[in-house]
């Protein structure tokens, strides 16, 4: 191996942990942000006085900067068209670093609006609202190893690469969380999102615009996952919903009673 191809070998790896890097800040920074604890992240956030209609303008335009290019690069005719520019151990890295750079924009430059949708102000309610948010984080990151953390974020292409050996093509499964949804990280983010003892306008159009990329999202995969996987994958969407595993456990329940 020559210096100069040891050298991108290793480049290309390092860029791809920095990647991974900023990916964990931009997810630490979000998580701070949905549970309002923004004297963490005040240092590098910036509230602007724009008034309301401004203030809400921004804040949706924050949520289609962090959405729309996190859709279009996950398309198959996109990724084709990267491959010519950029190195293929590192595609899905500069994906991730990309991704992960908007969304410490959005967090950043997130816009406050005070006006109260609801405030539970329960202690119990409280305990059990960020229980579900624990289990919606929990269910998203477990999710992630249940298929392949690495290869995921972009570790284990470089890695491969560095050490000349093959990445076996991903074949289709459905380990454990998958076959009660068949989006368990989307369906984690979900949750994620809305359990919130305080619900403010602000918070909610980040709810509600995150749920709308997610659900948007998610149906360009399952048409690119068609593609590549053919009836097993249309077999998999007859039998597992795509969000909520309760509607699959109901009806499972009904097709035991009608036996």
């Amino acid at each position: 191996m020559s210096i100069s191809n040891t050298f991108a070998r290793v480049t290309y790896l390092i860029f791809a942990l920095i990647s991974y890097m900023v990916y964990l800040f931009a997810m630490v920074i979000f998580v701070f942000r949905l549970i309002d604890f923004t004297q963490f992240i005040e240092p590098i956030s910036f509230e602007f006085r724009i008034g309301l209609i401004g203030s809400i303008g921004l804040d949706i335009a924050l949520i289609a900067l962090f959405g729309i290019p996190h859709s279009v690069m996950a398309r198959a005719g996109f990724k084709e068209y990267c491959r010519k520019i950029i190195p293929l151990p590192i595609e899905r890295s500069v994906y991730v670093f990309i991704a992960s750079v908007t969304l410490i924009v959005l967090s950043c430059l997130w816009q406050s609006i005070q006006f109260e949708i609801w405030n539970i102000k329960s202690i119990y309610g409280m305990y059990a609202v960020y229980s579900i948010f624990l289990i919606g984080l929990i269910v998203a990151v477990v999710s992630t190893f249940l298929i392949d953390h690495f290869q995921l974020f972009g570790l284990k292409q470089p890695w491969n690469f560095l050490l000349k050996t093959e990445s076996n093509n991903s074949e289709f499964a459905t380990p454990s969380l998958y076959k009660l949804v068949r989006h368990p990280m989307m369906f984690g983010m979900i949750l994620v999102l809305w359990s919130t003892p305080t619900m403010d306008l602000d918070h909610f159009i980040l709810s509600a615009g995150m749920s709308l990329y997610i659900i948007i999202g998610t149906l360009f995969e399952e048409r690119d996952l068609v593609q590549t996987f053919g009836d097993k994958y249309l077999q998999y969407k007859r039998e597992v919903p795509m969000f909520w595993p309760f509607f699959s456990l109901k009806q499972k329940i009904k097709s035991e009673k009608k036996v």
